[in-house]
């Protein structure tokens, strides 16, 4: 994919300059040229290109003018372009890529792009990762819900999924633990097991699942069992193996830090 670029200067000779040193760039389209600010906004807007090569000093509305009529989640990579440096300081408070003091070099200039390059692979990169992680999500929603519905007499009670800290079980029912509050859903914990994110939820032991984002440590009991500690103190009977949580628990580590390990023996 190409880099959409835009020219803006108010001198006809400086704009084919910055077109001649762009010629030999296969990379990089240029999209457009402006000959002062208030052309360039109304192109910025329109156009939106990735990289705006944008003169400091024309006439009315000046470079700077540029970027603060502009809402900053609308701002290009820019590299402004100046016969004066005093303005430098100011560039890098709004962020500016590069600054190129006129008359510049060819390699000088390259080096100033060659910086964009890697700017807007960096984005790139951001980007394909956070549409990849809402993929995901999106999927696992598909699958599983979001909140469980609970019904008492006639009032309905509809519990978000990651405020459970954990699911015991009584019987033929199901107790959620909310925080201080507790919900009673008339179904068996292996039927809640079964709706929820293997992800976010692991069965501890025959009487309760636990929200893995919950626990707090492993720590080891008597007779080589083990308890699982949530962030409220509550302490559950560890059945399963604990390599097991473990694992489960550095699956989330780079939403929520470090996993829990098991201490003492």
């Amino acid at each position: 994919m190409k880099i959409r670029a835009l020219i803006v200067d108010d001198e006809p000779l400086a704009r084919q300059r910055v077109l001649m040193f762009l010629r030999d760039e296969p990379d990089l389209e240029v999209i457009g040229e402006c000959a002062n600010g208030t052309e360039a906004i109304q192109q910025i807007e329109k156009l939106g290109p990735d990289l705006v090569f944008l003169d400091v000093q024309m006439p009315e509305v000046g470079g700077f003018d540029v970027l603060r009529a502009l809402p900053v989640e609308r701002w290009p990579l820019v590299i402004f372009a100046t016969a004066h440096n005093q303005h430098a300081v100011e560039a890098f408070e709004v962020h500016a890529l590069d600054y190129l003091l006129k008359p510049f070099r060819l390699a000088r200039f390259r080096q100033a792009l060659q910086r964009a390059r890697q700017q807007l692979m960096a984005q790139d990169a951001k980007g394909q990762n956070e549409r990849f992680r809402e993929w995901l999500l999106a999927q696992e929603q598909a699958v599983y819900p979001s909140r469980l519905t609970v019904k008492s007499g006639e009032h309905t009670a509809f519990v978000e999924i990651n405020q459970v800290d954990y699911i015991e079980a009584a019987g033929n029912y199901a107790i959620l633990h909310v925080g201080a509050t507790n919900h009673i859903l008339r179904e068996t914990l292996a039927n809640l097991e079964a709706k929820l994110s293997p992800k976010r939820f692991l069965r501890v032991s025959r009487s309760a699942i636990v929200n893995l984002d919950r626990i707090k440590a492993i720590q080891p009991a008597t007779r080589g069992e083990h308890l699982v500690v949530l962030k409220d103190g509550k302490e559950l009977t560890l059945t399963r193996g604990v390599r097991e949580v473990q694992q489960r628990q550095e699956s989330l580590q780079p939403e929520r830090g470090q996993p829990p390990r098991a201490s003492g023996g």
